[in-house]
């Protein structure tokens, strides 16, 4: 009993890790990006194909060379985990340091 409780710990432990895992553009590959939350299939396919031209060198090259990647979206994507180069977009909020809602 105690072992099955240490190992249903340990994997609900691992699986928050992986939902706050910081993913690359430059390094992730297909099923990573698609778990970005706001990546689809069709913005996925389009950054793999940008990044075969060369990686990219900040997230102004990136909203430049994805088409639909704009200010809004990338900071949103950046709030989701996506990095360019290990670095958040500037102007996303990091999650950790999010105020907690408080109601009344």
């Amino acid at each position: 009993m105690i072992k099955q409780l240490i190992l249903a710990v340990a994997a609900l432990a691992a699986s928050i890790t992986l939902a706050w895992a910081q993913v690359d553009v430059n390094k992730a590959d297909e099923a990573a990006l698609d778990s970005v939350r706001g990546l689809g299939p069709a913005k996925t396919k389009a950054i793999l194909e940008e990044r075969k031209k060369g990686e990219f060198k900040d997230w102004a090259d990136f909203e430049q060379r994805v088409k639909g990647v704009g200010e809004k979206s990338a900071i949103r994507l950046s709030e989701a985990g996506l990095q360019v180069n290990g670095k958040s977009k500037d102007g996303a909020p990091a999650k950790a340091n999010a105020p907690a809602k408080t109601t009344k």
